[in-house]
Order: C-alpha cells, then sequence, then structure tokens
C-alpha cells in the first residue's frame, strides 16, 4: 500500500458476486476493490437494489435521497461488499420487481438511471474517477460528459465485458434521458437513429478497456466489433486490454468447501474422488475414461450448435459429458437429445448451480469452451486453477490464457490445454480427439494439469494495470 492517500474509485455495474450474479461479469465487479486495494486504490461499488440485493443489505443506512431520479424516488444506502464499501441504488419503482435482471421493456429507463445516480454520486461523494462496467452502466461516462460548463473533471474508464451487448433504444427515449439537446448526434448517445448505451459510454469515457489483450485487438474487426468497429478504431489510443483474474479466497480447489475432497497440483490423484461426484450428480456410468465438461450458456456464441454435433464421436472415442448450463430452447432440447440417445455416458442439468459449476471444475477432466468468440472468459481460468485443462478456441481471452499443447509447447513442458481454430465441426472434433489421445498418457496429462495448476491467473497483475490507469487518468501515477 502506498503511503499517499488512496485514489477514490466508484465502479458502477448491474451485478457483483456474491450479492447477485448472472455471468462473469458479477465476479469481476466483485473482485476487483480486492484486486485493487494493494495498489493504493479504494474502490466503491454501486449497483442496482434488486430484490436479492435488498434483503442481503437490509438496515443498511440511507446516505442519500433523489425525490425525481428521472422521474421515480429512490434511496442510496450504504453497505459492505465483503470488507469494502458498498452503495445500493434503491429504486423500487425499476428494480423491486421478480424474475431475470434483464429484459424488460423499460431497461433504457433502469439502466440509464443507474448511470445517472452513479454520475451524481461521483461528484457529491468527490471520487476521482468513475469506472463503468458494461451497456448498463455506460450511461455514466455521458452524464459526466454532459454536466453543466465547471463543474469538476472527474475522468472515467469503460469497459466492455462482451461488446455484444449494446443496450440499443429507440430515439424516443432520448427526450427523458435528462441531456442536452446536443448529446443527440453521432459523436454521443446516437446510434443508427437510435440511441446506443455503450456507443454513447464508448464515445465519452476517457479509457477504454476490455477483458482481454486479444479481444480489445478483435473488435476493432467487423468480424468482432458489432457494428462499433469503427468507433473502436478510431479511439485505439484510448483502448488496451487487461485480462481478467480470478479470485483464489472463491477459486482453489485445496480450500473449496464445495469439493467432496480437496487437492493440490502435489496430490492430484485425490481428484478422483470428485469425478466419482460427477458421475453420480448427471448419472454418468463410473469409468477411468476422461470426462469432459461444458458450464456455460447455450448459444451460438459459446458454439454450443457445433458441440452438439460433435457429441457422438465423443462418446464413441470413449469421453463422457457432464453439462451444466441453459439458453437457446433449441440448444437445451437438442442436449437432452444427445442425452437421452447416450444414457450414461451424457449427464446434463438444465440451470446454473454455483457449487455444482465447483465440483465440475474440480471432478471432470477438461472443460469445452468452443466460443465463436470470448472477451475473456473465466471457466477456462477456473479449469486451469483445478487442473480441468480446458479445450478452447483460439479467440479473444481463450486465446491469451490457454497455452495449447503443440509440440513446441509439449517439449518445453509449458502446455496448459488444447486450442481449435475457427469454431466448426472438424476443428472441434479435432481438439477432442487431441486431448483425448494426451488423456490416454497419463504422464502427459498429469503434466498439463500442474502446468495450468502452477499458472498464476489471480488479480495481482491485473489490478496493478487498472490502478496504473487510474493513476495516469487523474494525475496522480
Amino acid at each position: 500500500m502506498t503511503s499517499a492517500a488512496p485514489l477514490k474509485v466508484l465502479s458502477v455495474a448491474s451485478e457483483a458476486f456474491p450479492l447477485v450474479k448472472t455471468g462473469g461479469l458479477a465476479d469481476v465487479v466483485g473482485a476487483l476493490p480486492g484486486a485493487l486495494s494493494p495498489h493504493g486504490v479504494a474502490t466503491t461499488t454501486l449497483i442496482p437494489g434488486y430484490p436479492l440485493v435488498g434483503r442481503a443489505v437490509k438496515g443498511a443506512r440511507v446516505v442519500h435521497r433523489w425525490t425525481d431520479l428521472m422521474g421515480v424516488e429512490a434511496r442510496l444506502l450504504s453497505a459492505r461488499l465483503g470488507t469494502h464499501p458498498l452503495l445500493v441504488l434503491d429504486a423500487p419503482a425499476l428494480f423491486a420487481r421478480a424474475g431475470g435482471l434483464y429484459g424488460a421493456d423499460d431497461d433504457w429507463h433502469r439502466f440509464a438511471a443507474l448511470s445517472r445516480a452513479a454520475a451524481d454520486v461521483a461528484d457529491a461523494m468527490r471520487f476521482d474517477l468513475l469506472h463503468a462496467h458494461d451497456w448498463q452502466a455506460a450511461m455514466a461516462p455521458a452524464y459526466l460528459r454532459y454536466r453543466a460548463a465547471g463543474s469538476r473533471p472527474i475522468p472515467s474508464v469503460m469497459t466492455v465485458h462482451n461488446i455484444a451487448f449494446q443496450g440499443q433504444f429507440d430515439a424516443e427515449v432520448f427526450a427523458e434521458l435528462d441531456l442536452p439537446d446536443a448529446a443527440y448526434g453521432i459523436d454521443g448517445v446516437e446510434y443508427y437513429g437510435g440511441v446506443g448505451f455503450l456507443k454513447a459510454g464508448l464515445q465519452s469515457a476517457d479509457a477504454i478497456t476490455t477483458v482481454s489483450p486479444t479481444y480489445a485487438a478483435e473488435i476493432r474487426e467487423g468480424r468482432f466489433g458489432m457494428g462499433l468497429e469503427g468507433l473502436i478504431e478510431t479511439r485505439r489510443d484510448h483502448v488496451q486490454g487487461i485480462v481478467n483474474g480470478i479470485d483464489p479466497a472463491v477459486w482453489n480447489p485445496d480450500s473449496d468447501p464445495a469439493l467432496p475432497t480437496r487437492y493440490t497440483a502435489r496430490a492430484l490423484g485425490r481428484r478422483k474422488l470428485n469425478k466419482r461426484g460427477v458421475e453420480a450428480m448427471f448419472g454418468l456410468d463410473r469409468g477411468d475414461g476422461p470426462i469432459f465438461t461444458v458450464i456455460s450458456r447455450l448459444t451460438w456464441q459459446k458454439g454450443m450448435d457445433v458441440l452438439v454435433r460433435c457429441l457422438d464421436e465423443l462418446v464413441m472415442l470413449g469421453g463422457r459429458l457432464a453439462l451444466l448450463g441453459s439458453g437457446d430452447a433449441h440448444l437445451e432440447a437438442a442436449f437432452l437429445a444427445a442425452a437421452a440417445r447416450h444414457p450414461g455416458r451424457i449427464g446434463v442439468t438444465i440451470g446454473y448451480d454455483e457449487p455444482l459449476s465447483h465440483l465440475l471444475q474440480g471432478g471432470a477432466d477438461a472443460i469445452l469452451i468452443p466460443s465463436r468468440f470470448e472477451p475473456c472468459g473465466l471457466t477456462q481460468l477456473y479449469g486451469l486453477a483445478y487442473g480441468c485443462v480446458p479445450i478452447v478456441a483460439r479467440t479473444g481471452g481463450l486465446a491469451d490464457t490457454v497455452i495449447d499443447a503443440n509440440e513446441a509447447a509439449l517439449a518445453a513442458g509449458v502446455a496448459t490445454g488444447f486450442q481449435h481454430g475457427e469454431t466448426d465441426y472438424h476443428t472441434l472434433a479435432h481438439a477432442i480427439r487431441r486431448a483425448i489421445a494426451a488423456y490416454a498418457r497419463p504422464d502427459l496429462w498429469c503434466t498439463i494439469q500442474r502446468n495450468g495448476m502452477r499458472a498464476d491467473f489471480s488479480w495481482a497483475q491485473s489490478g496493478r494495470r487498472y490502478a496504473d490507469l487510474y493513476k495516469s487518468l487523474t494525475g496522480t501515477a
């Protein structure tokens, strides 16, 4: 910790682990305060007051009230996210409702209010910098940018966790956003004749980060930029990729309470008891052959349509599959049909279960991640930490974090998994065959497992890079 007063950063997001989570965004937002603290950064996290969050912070102190926050009453509650400060936007008209976090007709209103509140809080509570995550918080840098002339300058960082999700809305909502008319333009919030929340954040922020270096380069191309590649290209000098980390306090096979048997890289034999647990939970035949796992949204982006086509071959080669996930109805049905076609060889659980995901990482032999694009990915990092060997597409953060078991990497003793090229049947099936061949050589397989487990994917290095960025923007470097 530096001797100077810590830099005060407001981190704004739509979810944060362990309070509320739909995906990796929550893990990152929840881990950042701890990652930044050793580098002289004091992070306060601001999230919406969903019912689950409200119950967790019941009795929290009210530190501010809005009588008219974009047309609704709201309170700001002060609580804790682990050992770090947490602010909760308690706006019942917007967030106190059943169902999923996203997909409501008034999402523009809900998350514009979150962003507007963030800008108000950053100013009133004298934060040094605002860090916005994904489209749900992306209007915050825009609200800072279009404040009244003479306002205290507050720099902002916009992090893109997945550029495919952009928060695009009809032009009619602009009149309700409490922004000056000048903000509706190509260099403001206007996007293809409507309002683009992520576009506004990318245009307005002082710096843009993505969650891996490769993804930062990829989104400058049409195939990955999802219509925003031109903007990213014009702001390329403000863009950098900082790979996500994982929290070893949560993801550690030597201390994980979700595992029947804990283990280390030096005691990999203990994993077999966890493998028996996976077999029991997913109705798989007991055996010594490899168990592949999938822990994923079942979507086109994740390459799940291609994986379905490879399952018959995977089983024919002696593999088994344990899948945990949900998503597109036709893909859920296809995996369930494969399980019915191969009883005892394929087990499928539709939904998400955090402890079960830990068991799969600690008991399955390999994890399949054939994504067509993947900004960073966390499941491959969990797999590396747990000796669950990743089989991944060569894209985004997957390419940055997994070292392919090619001849050169094997000879050098550095391989940590298997990569394949563009996601299609032939490349994925070939990667599965390579993995099964390596699994048949126990000493080689253990070496690959241990290499991954010894790699450092904690937040230490990434936390320092974020802190350095913050300090450069605030002139405190």
